[in-house]
């Protein structure tokens, strides 16, 4: 599947314009420092002029952290979506939701797909998250419970995560790409917990409704260092030599 860049019309190049332009602003003072920086170094390629053009964005991560966007037709199978992220290659909608719409879809567009998820690729460290994430999920296809832990551990960080920078700030896709639930999850009214990793992977989620709760990062080390730990508790316990604890 490809990218037809030329079948957008101008109503795309509206919706795109407007939800771009209100939501970097709404960003200012709620986003982490590293999305945000992320969005201006990609301003070449990812901007409110027009709807991003992923060719124009593969050829600027090749001179970056080597990503590149893969066209799906909307959700795909979990060992489809390990498999990519293990390539580095990061799935993304072509389709764009009206101006009726701007405010809340059923699943993901390439709003949320793009501005939402790609900037923090361009960061090494969350880059080097993302990837070891894909490779992990790889290794345990044949395990179902750890695939949903890990399913967990996505929504929790990479879609609904925050992190410690001067009080609370969004970094997770799901809430940088919402307007409204970009105010609401720092707001102090949802509550907020530290990122534990076993915690993380044993608590549940729904995708039909607001967040009940968020959970928060030290920083972006940390969730890169604690996927490896736990990519070499499982392989442990895989080959049978898990020691005593």
């Amino acid at each position: 599947m490809k990218q037809d860049f030329k079948k957008y019309k101008d109503e795309d190049f509206l919706v795109w314009k407007t939800l771009f332009e209100r939501q970097k602003e709404n960003l200012q003072d709620k986003a982490c420092d590293e999305y945000m920086l992320a969005l201006e170094r990609m301003q070449p390629v990812l901007h409110p002029n027009a709807p991003p053009n992923f060719d124009e964005i593969n050829v600027w991560f090749q001179q970056s952290t080597g990503w590149e966007i893969h066209c799906v037709p909307g959700l795909i199978p979990v060992e489809d979506f390990f498999q990519l992220l293990a390539e580095k290659k990061f799935c993304s909608s072509t389709w764009l939701r009206t101006m009726e719409q701007l405010d809340y879809l059923e699943e993901p567009d390439m709003f949320h797909d793009i501005f939402g998820h790609v900037p923090l690729l361009s960061d090494p460290i969350f880059s080097d998250f993302a990837h070891e994430f894909g490779k992990l999920g790889c290794t345990v296809l044949d395990s179902p419970e750890r695939v949903v832990m890990l399913q967990r551990l996505y929504w929790f960080t990479i879609e609904f995560g925050l992190i410690q920078q001067n009080g609370w700030k969004i970094y997770g896709a799901g809430i940088a790409s919402s307007f409204g639930e970009s105010i609401s999850s720092i707001s102090g009214e949802i509550p907020i917990v530290p990122f534990d990793m076993d915690e993380v992977m044993q608590t549940a989620f729904r995708t039909d409704v607001m967040q009940s709760k968020y959970v928060v990062i030290e920083s972006f080390e940390q969730l890169f260092e604690s996927i490896l730990k736990v990519a070499e508790q499982w392989s442990r316990k895989k080959s049978g030599i898990e020691s005593s604890k």
